[in-house]
C-alpha cells in the first residue's frame, strides 16, 4: 500500500504550473512551424534533389552562381558590420541625449521597415547615379556607387540599419548609469568605461542586431536590383539569379541555388547564435 500511495503523494506535492497546457501548446508550435517553415523548406530540397549530386554540383559550381552567392553573402556581411558599428552609435545617441528633432529622426529610423523595397531602390539610385544629388559630387572624386558592388552595400546598409538600432536601444536603456559613474569615480577613462562596462552589457543585443541585418540583407531583392545594374558575374545577386532561372523555366536550377542559400544562411546564423550565447554568458 505504501508503495502505491507514494507516487500519489508525490503527484499531489508536485508544484502546479500557473499556466497549464504545455503539451497542447508545444504540439501547436510544432504543427505551426512545420506548416509555415519546415514543409516549404523541405519542398525546396526535395525539388533540388531531382538534379542528383552531380547535377547540383554542376549548377552550384558554375562561375555565375558562385559570383552571385559570394556577392549576396559578402555584401550582406559587410553591410551588417557597418550597421553594427554605426547603428550602435545611433542607438546610443537616441538613448543618452536630448536634442531638437529627436522624435522626427527616431521615426525616420523605422522608415525602411514600412517603405516598399522598390521605392527604396529607386530613391537610392536617383541619389547615387552619376547625375544624382550625391552621385554628381562623388563622380569627380572617382567614386562610383550606382551600378557597382558599393551600391549594393549602400542599399543593404539602408534597409538593415533599423534592425540594429531597435535591438540595441532597449538594452542601452536598461544599462545602469550608476555603474558608469562608479567607473569614472574609480578613475576609469571613458574608453575603459565603454569597453569594460557598457560594451559587455550591449554586446549580445549588438550581435542579435547584426544577425537580423545580415539575414535581411541576404534575401533582399527589391532595393538592390535598381542600384546594382545586374551585370552577370559583377553585380548580379543570388535572389535575382533565382528569378532569372524561374523565368527560363529552369525550376531545378532555381531550387538548387535556393537550397544552397538556405544551407549557407543556416550555418552562418547558427555560428552567429553561438557567438551571441557566448557573449551573453560573458556579460
Amino acid at each position: 500500500m505504501s508503495s502505491i500511495a507514494a507516487p500519489a503523494d508525490a503527484a499531489r506535492r508536485a508544484p502546479k504550473r500557473a499556466i497549464p497546457g504545455f503539451g497542447p501548446t508545444l504540439g501547436f508550435t510544432v504543427f505551426y512551424l512545420s506548416v509555415l517553415v519546415l514543409i516549404p523548406l523541405a519542398g525546396v530540397f526535395f525539388r533540388a534533389s531531382g538534379l542528383g549530386l552531380e547535377g547540383l554540383w554542376n549548377v552550384l559550381t558554375g562561375p555565375r552562381v558562385l559570383n552571385a552567392l559570394s556577392l549576396s553573402f559578402g555584401a550582406a556581411f559587410i553591410a551588417a558590420l557597418i550597421n553594427a558599428v554605426f547603428g550602435g552609435v545611433v542607438a546610443w545617441v537616441f538613448v543618452r541625449y536630448e536634442f531638437p528633432g529627436k522624435r522626427l529622426l527616431d521615426a525616420v529610423i523605422d522608415l525602411p521597415f514600412a517603405l516598399p523595397t522598390a521605392v527604396a531602390g529607386i530613391a537610392l539610385t536617383a541619389l547615387y547615379a552619376p547625375n544624382g544629388w550625391i552621385g554628381e559630387l562623388l563622380t569627380p572624386l572617382g567614386i562610383k556607387v550606382a551600378y557597382t558592388r558599393l551600391g549594393i552595400i549602400v542599399a543593404l546598409t539602408f534597409i538593415g540599419l533599423p534592425f540594429v538600432v531597435r535591438t540595441v536601444e532597449p538594452v542601452l536603456r536598461e544599462v545602469e548609469r550608476d555603474l558608469e559613474e562608479a567607473a569614472a569615480t574609480l578613475g576609469a577613462m571613458r574608453w575603459h568605461t565603454i569597453t569594460r562596462v557598457i560594451l559587455p552589457a550591449v554586446l549580445p543585443a549588438l550581435v542579435t542586431g547584426f544577425a537580423l541585418s545580415f539575414a535581411r540583407g541576404v534575401g533582399e531583392y527589391g532595393s538592390v536590383i535598381f542600384i546594382a545594374g545586374n551585370f552577370p558575374n559583377v553585380t548580379e545577386i543570388a535572389p535575382l539569379l533565382i528569378t532569372i532561372k524561374l523565368d527560363e523555366y529552369d525550376y531545378r536550377g532555381a531550387t538548387a541555388i535556393a537550397a544552397a542559400m538556405l544551407v549557407i544562411s543556416f550555418v552562418l546564423l547558427l555560428v552567429i547564435n553561438l557567438l551571441q550565447a557566448w557573449a551573453r554568458r560573458r556579460a
